[in-house]
Parts: C-alpha cells; sequence; structure tokens
C-alpha cells in the first residue's frame, strides 16, 4: 500500500441529509407554530432546493486524495486570479444563469433586500463563500475545483440580472398580489 486515502464524496452524501432536516424544520415550523403560510412554506421549499442543487454544482463531487500521492499543485497555481482577461466564457454564462434566481429570490426573503447594491452584495457574499469552500477543500484533501475570479464577477452579476429582472416583473400589478402570497416578510417590497 502505498500511504494514499482516495475517495469520492458525491452530493447524495452530504446534500440529502441536509435536505431531509431542513424539511423537518421547515413542515415543524409550518405545521406546529403556524408561522408559514403555504405559499410561504412553497417559497422556502423551492429555496431550499434551489440552493442545494447549486451547492450540487458548485462542490460535487469532491474527489478526496491524501497522502503521498496527492494532487501536488500547490493551490495558487490552480486559482485564477486575472479578471476578464481570462475568462471562459461557457463557463462564465453559466455562472451568470446560476445565481439568476438567487437574485430573483432576494426581495421574497427579506424585506431588507430593495436595492442593486444589496442584491449585488449578497450576490458576490455567496460566490466569495463558494470560491473560497472550493479552495478550502483543493488545500485540505487535495483536489476539487479551482478557484476563480471570473466565477466571482459572473455570480454577482447573476444575482443583479435576477433582482432586476424580478423588479420588472413587479411592476405589474398581478405579480405585487402573487408577491405578497409567497413573501415572508408581509411589507416586503423592492425600490424602483
Amino acid at each position: 500500500m502505498n500511504g494514499s486515502i482516495i475517495f469520492t464524496i458525491n452530493s447524495t452524501d452530504i446534500l440529502l441529509p441536509v435536505f431531509m432536516l431542513l424539511m423537518i424544520y421547515l413542515l415543524v415550523a409550518t405545521l406546529l407554530k403556524k408561522n408559514y403560510s403555504f405559499g410561504q412554506f412553497t417559497l422556502m421549499l423551492s429555496f431550499t432546493v434551489y440552493f442545494l442543487a447549486m451547492m450540487h454544482l458548485v462542490f460535487f463531487p469532491i474527489e478526496v486524495n491524501l497522502g503521498e500521492y496527492r494532487n501536488l499543485t500547490p493551490w495558487y497555481k490552480s486559482t485564477n486570479f486575472i479578471p476578464v482577461l481570462t475568462i471562459d466564457l461557457k463557463t462564465f454564462m453559466l455562472n451568470i444563469i446560476m445565481l439568476i434566481p438567487f437574485g430573483m429570490y432576494l426581495p421574497f426573503l427579506s424585506r431588507k433586500i430593495r436595492s442593486v447594491k444589496q442584491a449585488a452584495r449578497l450576490g458576490f457574499y455567496v460566490s466569495l463563500s463558494f470560491e473560497l469552500t472550493q479552495l478550502a477543500v483543493r488545500i485540505l484533501l487535495g483536489s476539487g475545483r479551482s478557484t476563480d475570479i471570473n466565477d466571482l464577477i459572473a455570480n454577482t452579476l447573476g444575482a443583479v440580472i435576477g433582482f432586476l429582472l424580478i423588479r420588472e416583473i413587479l411592476r405589474i400589478s398581478q405579480a405585487q398580489t402573487v408577491f405578497h402570497k409567497f413573501c415572508l416578510e408581509k411589507r416586503a417590497g423592492i425600490g424602483r
């Protein structure tokens, strides 16, 4: 034996138990405490599924490679620090698309998120947490996804586009009615 530990962590090993725990929480909060209406429960359920799907795309599968034959490439050589000039257009577009729903969920989840700047900040923070987690996985477990500043730019842009889309949709009075049925905070709205 060469002293290496090599195995794969699949998304179902982590995300399925997390989903089950979140479902139990949502059901208890809805049925026992009656905190959420059916629309709000549906919103929380769909956001949970979306967020876990996003985690599946960003992190999994994780190839663990510990020991003498682990990935010998230093983390800083698998990290792209050069913005824009190094964009892979397909990956950039997919990263934008991935966070558009996140931006659309924001006004439903909190009434405090009323501006494009706030949506951009939250999109940036979510993307930064993804990129830093990918970096930590690469350093600690010996392999993983590369960390790329262009992903950070694309994800932030996606959150902004999603927020702008939902803001335009909510200018329609019928959409306002639906919005209030699903919104977690009843007095929520977004600025023009």
